[in-house]
């Protein structure tokens, strides 16, 4: 018996074993996705909260975006719901649908970074956005170096 997972689903089990599906060109729809948000660390905990947002002009399908640590995260964390680990400094998320010229939901999570580092530098980039092309990709990837001082850094 073979069973089939969803598109998305499927998608998202791709691109959290490493293969990332190339966009294609000609006739794929094209949007433009972005990442805002605002994180703090303290004591080797980072607190992010990041909202995505499609600048159009077409909608995307279903989207998955990378955040990305420069230090390693301890080895167990409580992930939201629509996130998972994928590598030794990296989470996954969901985004979801976006329309074009909308904002998505809000992703909020918390995780710990091994041995408390003083500094670390967050990374976000889409990963997969469902075939939809982006010609605009500098304003969802971001890099945002963070204190240890439990300050609230705005990106």
């Amino acid at each position: 018996m073979r069973r089939v997972l969803p598109v998305s689903v499927a998608a998202f089990a791709a691109v959290a074993a490493g293969v990332v599906p190339a966009a294609a060109g000609g006739g794929a729809p094209e949007a433009d996705l972005a990442y805002h948000g605002v994180v703090s660390m303290a004591g080797g905990r980072v607190d992010l909260r990041l909202v995505p947002r499609n600048h159009g002009p077409s909608a995307v399908p279903d989207a998955t975006v990378r955040l990305r640590w420069s230090a390693p995260l301890v080895d167990r964390q409580s992930l939201p719901e629509g996130c998972v680990r994928s590598q030794a400094r990296a989470v996954l998320c969901r985004v979801g649908a976006l329309a074009a010229d909308d904002v998505g939901r809000p992703i909020a999570l918390r995780v710990r970074l091994r041995g408390a580092p003083s500094e670390v530098v967050l990374e976000t980039d889409t990963v997969w956005s469902a075939g939809a092309v982006d010609r605009n990709r500098p304003n969802d990837r971001q890099r945002v170096l963070v204190l240890d001082t439990g300050d609230a850094y705005h990106f």
